[in-house]
This record gives structure tokens, C-alpha cells and sequence, in this order.
């Protein structure tokens, strides 16, 4: 049999972690690895946090899962806390960003068809984005590398410019029900919108009746300094999706809505076998009872601060290598002049994680808990590892 047990859809390193602690990981023979990547923005308390691992033991021995046919006491409180911290009036749990996203397309189209307004089902989706790989979520991007042998993709996305509000304004049209939008693109290279872009976006879904719908799987949950990235923006959307760091590295995600945007999701229109479990709700507790704090939101602005500024003053010392930093707190992308998948590599095999990510550009994203040795500590591996990095040479 030539297939391996694990479906072969990832190019797995040799990095094989079984241990964690604080932000490093260690490997099967003890090896130590630096965690910037954190699970690609999930593991935003580090590894056994003690707050959130005493969450997840208790309740798991009390209980790990009903049916969402009963009650929720456990999902009715975390979905208030998020009410109460957010601009949502009600919350639907999930399992996943991509759960969550598309929670979010059902909702927006929901509102439409509500409103007698089923024709209304198209959303206007941006270049370069990640939503997930569902059929769904795929169909909405206009990345290849995603879509490739899937066809035939789901009708119902319109994809414009990134960025480009005038492209986002003249794709409206009778069937628009509403935008999709990542306020910083995470996959697609830590690119974060512009204030313009997202006020225009909020001024032309008021305008036209549509739904303003964010996708903050990768940039919510304290990730950029604001419990989400969308009060950077001074604006509200009508829903949100979040998932990643809300459960610390236990699976978990949300579809956050106002009581207008949800006003076509009644009984039966959506549901999970397993969204909101207890377990969850467990871990969505602890992680909220840690970074919806305003000094914890300080800190990481400090520690982002604090990482940008160190990068950019290593930066010129290899101009072969890296051009510029970019993104907001701790969601830091670094551009680079070769090929940044081979330098994260590279990186891995000196005992420092990060991410790779489109427009060649290397994910910088540390556990939301690092300290400023920890950011020297990065910074300075980081740069012993570039002087000593040899480019590969184009074939």
C-alpha cells in the first residue's frame, strides 16, 4: 500500500511536536522549538496554560458533550459574554473557522430571503482571501491552488480587487446580498485593509441594504490588540466570524450577528451536531477570562510594538533576504525578497516556527503570552539564522 494512514493532503515536516509549554514546543528527541506560528493564530495562551488546561480537565470530567436539542447553560453564558464584549446580539457556536464563515454566508442570505428578497443571494468576495476549504468557502476566493479539481464550484460570489473600494462599489447589483471581507488578510500575506476601505464598505452595505459580513477567524481574538480587528476600523458589521484563538487550541468557532442580520435564522435553518459542546464552552471561557481583559489587549500592543520595532531594525542588516514588516500587534507578516516557504523551512530546522503565506511573506504569530525576552530571544535566532541562510539558486 503506497498511501500512508494519514491522507496525504499536507506537506508534513519533520518537525513532529509532542509536548508544549509557555511558547515552545518540543519534538520526540526532546528537540526545542521557539513557537512563533502558534498553530497558525490558535494557540494564543501558549501551551498548557494553566487557566485554560484547569478549564478543559474540569469539564471534562463533569461533562463533554449533549445533543444542541437540550438546553445550553454552558453555551447560553459564553454567547452573553460575547454579546456583551462585541457588537452581536446573538451567537451561533461551531467547530472551525470554515464552520464559522459559512454560518455567516447562510445568515446573510437568510436575511435577504426573510425580506422576500431570495434573488438577493450573491456576496462580493475579495481577491487573495481565505475562507476555509469547504465547497463554499473555496468557491468564494479566486485562488487556484484552492479550487483546482474541485469544479463544479458553488454560484453565488462575486470576487473584486482587495482593497479597491471604487471595484467593490460597481459590482453591486439586484442580487448582492451582501460583502465578505477578511480586515486583514492572513493567508493572503498579512495584508491589512485600509481605514478608507472598510468605512466605504460599512457606508455602501447601509446604503444598499446588504450585509457587511467579517471574516476574523485569523485576526480576532486579541490578536491585533482589539478583541477584534474590526474596532481598529471604527466600524460594526452586521456578522462576524471567529474561531481560531477563541478556544485557545481547542476546536472551536462562532457565527456573531445582530438581531437584524439574524432575523431569518429560526428553528431549523442552521445547525451542528457538536457546536457549543460544553467542553468547548469550557475553553471559550477561560481564553475570554485572559485576553478580554484591557490590560491583557496592553500587552500584546506592547509586545507588538516591541516585535515590529526589533524586526525593522534587523531588517537592514539583511536587505537580501527581507524588504519590510507589516500587519497590526501581534499579527505580523514579513516580506521577503526570496522564497519565503523555503526560508520557513529553513527556520524549522534551527529551531524557530513560523508561517508561510501568500505574496511572500513569512507569518510572524506569537502566542499573545510572549514577553520581551521572548522577542529578543526571536529576533536574535532569527537573524543568526538569515546571516547563515544560503539563497537557493533559481534552476
Amino acid at each position: 500500500m503506497a498511501i500512508t494512514p494519514l491522507m496525504p493532503v499536507y506537506p508534513r515536516s519533520p518537525v513532529r511536536p509532542v509536548r508544549g509549554e509557555g511558547v515552545y514546543l518540543y519534538g520526540e528527541q526532546g528537540e526545542q522549538y521557539l513557537d512563533f506560528a502558534s498553530g497558525i493564530a490558535v494557540n494564543l495562551l501558549g501551551h498548557g496554560h494553566p487557566h485554560l488546561t484547569k478549564a478543559i480537565q474540569e469539564q471534562a470530567a463533569t461533562l463533554i458533550h449533549v445533543s444542541n436539542l437540550y438546553g445550553s447553560p454552558q453555551g447560553e453564558k459564553l454567547a452573553q459574554r460575547l454579546v456583551d464584549a462585541t457588537f452581536a446580539d446573538t451567537v451561533f457556536f461551531t467547530n472551525s473557522g470554515a464552520e464559522a464563515v459559512e454560518c455567516t454566508i447562510k445568515t446573510a442570505r437568510r436575511y435577504h430571503h426573510h425580506h422576500g428578497n431570495p434573488h438577493r443571494s450573491v456576496l462580493i468576495t475579495f481577491s487573495n482571501a481565505f475562507h476555509g476549504r469547504t465547497m463554499a468557502t473555496i468557491s468564494a476566493t479566486n485562488q487556484e491552488k484552492l479550487r483546482d479539481g474541485f469544479a463544479p464550484l458553488l454560484p453565488g460570489f462575486t470576487v473584486v480587487e482587495f482593497d479597491n473600494l471604487a471595484e467593490a462599489e460597481a459590482a453591486i447589483t439586484e442580487h448582492t446580498a451582501g460583502f465578505l471581507v477578511e480586515p486583514i488578510q492572513g493567508e493572503g500575506g498579512i495584508r491589512p485593509a485600509s481605514a478608507e476601505f472598510m468605512k466605504g464598505l460599512r457606508r455602501l452595505a447601509d446604503e444598499h441594504d446588504l450585509m457587511l459580513v467579517l471574516d476574523e477567524v485569523q485576526c480576532g481574538v486579541a490578536r491585533t490588540g482589539k478583541l477584534y480587528a474590526y474596532e481598529h476600523y471604527g466600524i460594526e458589521p452586521d456578522i462576524l466570524a471567529t474561531a481560531k484563538g477563541i478556544g485557545g487550541g481547542f476546536p472551536l468557532g462562532a457565527c456573531l450577528a445582530t438581531e437584524k442580520a439574524a432575523v431569518g435564522m429560526v428553528v431549523g435553518t442552521h445547525g451542528s451536531t457538536y457546536g457549543g459542546n460544553p467542553l468547548a464552552m469550557a475553553a471559550g471561557q477561560a481564553v475570554l477570562d485572559v485576553v478580554a481583559a484591557p490590560e491583557f489587549l496592553d500587552h500584546v500592543t506592547r509586545m507588538g510594538e516591541r516585535l515590529r520595532g526589533a524586526l525593522e531594525q534587523m531588517i537592514p542588516n539583511h536587505d537580501h533576504l527581507f524588504e519590510s514588516v507589516r500587519g497590526v500587534g501581534l499579527m505580523l507578516g514579513i516580506k521577503m525578497k526570496t522564497d519565503s516557504r523555503a526560508f520557513v523551512t529553513y527556520l524549522r530546522d534551527h529551531g524557530l516556527l513560523t508561517v508561510a503565506a501568500g505574496d511572500n511573506v513569512m507569518r510572524v504569530l506569537p502566542p499573545l503570552v510572549i514577553e520581551e525576552s521572548h522577542v529578543t530571544e526571536f529576533v536574535e535566532r532569527l537573524s543568526e539564522a538569515a546571516r547563515r541562510y544560503e539563497v537557493p539558486q533559481a534552476a
